[in-house]
């Protein structure tokens, strides 16, 4: 909000001030000034209610007592790391979880072997890449340094780098091959390098959340994720970029671009995971989603890319956007490699308290003929982008003997500003000191005018959008009580919004091309930590398509 704004001054106030006092945001200028009837009037526009002259001069005493509270609160530091006290959970009434942790089982890998061309390596699966350094036909150096390599060469034609963390990978690196020299195995991301989203912070590398304010803070600690990561052997050789503040694929280098036509964008917000992965330039990426930033650049990308569910991860040193939708989850080339990431970073650490602790139990040997498949049959019968290439998915699942069933998602009203609010408090500083004007994007539809917007949500109404949240948690759970997984349209219609403020988890997957030659998507929503059974699912696609197998030509 800025001071200098020309608003109709109303005695010594703005108009603009003074509907800020009421709705909770307000230029520090005029603390000094009273909230008189006249504000409260002009506010009540603002909130959609009206009240009569009594009803508003009785609350002008409780209304400067608030701003004075306001006042108060905003003389505390607080960092974007500290979580409210409410905790969202997704999980509705009578949910029960199964505890039970079951062996984690993945399909029979055939021989593999080195490639005559080091270019084809660039496309291998994790599983393909860790069957090489077990069979000890590549060193974790060589196979770090090839991707550090290919990071270097076509960044410049992608922007997908933030910052490349080679010192460190190539320590890990040489630690990785010492152990699997010994015989110390510690499974299949043991030195096997991939990229992270650069919102999670890796102590003694720069986390820039791809925003200019924020181009050189740095964190004494590393996210639980890359923690995680760093414990199984995984390298970490770059930190990749996002959309300036985890909204779109523009930051302060520039647009990350589409491997599949340079001059598109990736989309976001996961712009540079998705982007990576899909030129071959790491095997995976660690991405994250609050409405869509995972699903859609994997979309663009033509990457598969995995959403878990609300509490799987632990966001603990990611950059918080909204405590209640915010997501991390992996982007790969295959189903199953998403299956071995989180298998990797599931599960409490004591330290974000939204994660509920839940087993996540994949098993190759399952009969994927044996899940409960729905599909969201009037989405799929509408006209949109790429209902031709859906329409082919659907009879595919078909000839693989699933009997799909028709089923609708809950409708349900517009409360995507909860997203809005929760923004706003994260960012909150950056408002009110006026640094949202270094951000690159300064458009209608663009970070610093949606923050300023979301002053003027009130305390109540952003309650009762989470009342019914919970109202639409339970809609889906009756929704989704006979089927394991849902397929659904990637970009058309309401789901991912809906799927993303219930909390259940998604996998995308590339089915095809548009006629320009970029990916289309296909998605699948499964059940509350019903992870596994889409990976399942996923992966009897994939066995029997080569979408996820293409490349795009780079040089």
């Amino acid at each position: 909000m800025k001071n200098s704004l020309p608003f109709k001054k109303i005695g010594q106030i703005s108009l603009f001030g003074l509907i800020c006092f009421v709705c909770g945001a307000f230029l520090p200028l005029y603390l000094s000034d009273q909230i008189t009837l006249e504000v409260v009037k002009s506010a009540e526009k603002i909130i959609g209610l009206e009240f009569t002259q009594a009803e508003a001069d009785s609350m002008l005493e409780e209304l400067n007592d608030q701003r004075r509270q306001y006042a108060e609160i905003r003389q505390t530091d607080i960092p974007n790391a500290l979580a409210p006290s409410l905790v969202f959970n997704p999980l509705p009434v009578g949910f029960t979880l199964d505890k039970t942790q079951k062996p984690f089982s993945l399909g029979k890998i055939e021989k593999v072997k080195l490639p005559t061309s080091r270019d084809d390596l660039a496309f291998y699966s994790v599983q393909q890449l860790a069957e090489l350094l077990r069979t000890k036909q590549i060193t974790a150096v060589e196979l770090t340094q090839f991707f550090l390599a290919r990071l270097k060469k076509y960044d410049s034609k992608l922007y997908c780098v933030i910052s490349l963390t080679e010192e460190r990978a190539l320590a890990q690196a040489q630690k990785a091959d010492a152990e699997i020299k010994q015989g110390k195995y510690r499974g299949l991301l043991h030195g096997i390098p991939y990229g992270a989203k650069d919102l999670l912070a890796v102590k003694g590398y720069k986390t820039t959340w791809g925003a200019e304010p924020y181009q050189n803070q740095e964190f004494e600690y590393d996210a639980s994720v890359i923690r995680q990561l760093d414990e199984a052997g995984a390298i970490l050789v770059a930190k990749l970029t996002l959309g300036a503040l985890a909204w779109g694929d523009v930051w302060f280098g520039g647009m990350t671009r589409n491997p599949w036509n340079l001059a598109q964008g990736s989309s976001g917000s996961s712009a540079g995971s998705a982007s990576a992965v899909a030129a071959g330039l790491v095997p995976f990426a660690i991405g994250s989603e609050t409405w869509g930033s995972i699903v859609s650049p994997a979309t663009v990308c033509g990457t598969t890319g995995l959403r878990p569910t609300f509490g799987r991860v632990s966001k603990h040193g990611a950059m918080a956007l909204s405590w209640s939708m915010d997501k991390l989850g992996p982007i790969t080339r295959t189903a199953e490699d998403c299956a071995i990431i989180l298998n990797t970073i599931n599960g409490a650490d004591g330290l974000d308290l939204s994660v509920i602790d839940a087993p996540f139990n994949y098993d190759a040997k399952k009969n994927y003929k044996t899940l409960k498949v729905g599909y969201l049959k009037k989405l799929f019968q509408a006209q949109y982008g790429f209902k031709e290439n859906d329409s082919l998915s659907l009879q595919k699942f078909k000839d693989l003997g699933i009997e799909l069933v028709p089923v609708e998602f809950p409708e349900f009203p517009d409360i995507s500003f909860l997203l809005s609010a929760e923004a706003a408090a994260a960012f909150d500083a950056l408002t009110r000191t006026n640094r949202d004007d270094m951000l690159k994007r300064q458009m209608k539809r663009a970070w610093p005018n949606t923050f300023r917007a979301a002053r003027f949500i009130p305390a109540v109404e952003y309650i009762n959008a989470q009342r019914i949240r919970s109202q639409i948690i339970a809609q889906m759970a009756e929704k989704m009580k006979n089927l394991d997984v849902v397929i659904a349209p990637s970009w058309y219609g309401n789901t991912l919004l809906l799927t993303n403020l219930t909390g259940h988890p998604c996998l995308v997957m590339p089915n095809g091309f548009n006629k320009n030659g970029t990916p289309t998507s296909i998605s699948l929503i499964g059940k509350l930590f019903g992870e596994a059974d889409l990976i399942t699912l996923g992966k009897a696609f994939q066995d029997n398509s080569a979408f996820h197998r293409q490349k795009p030509k780079l040089d």
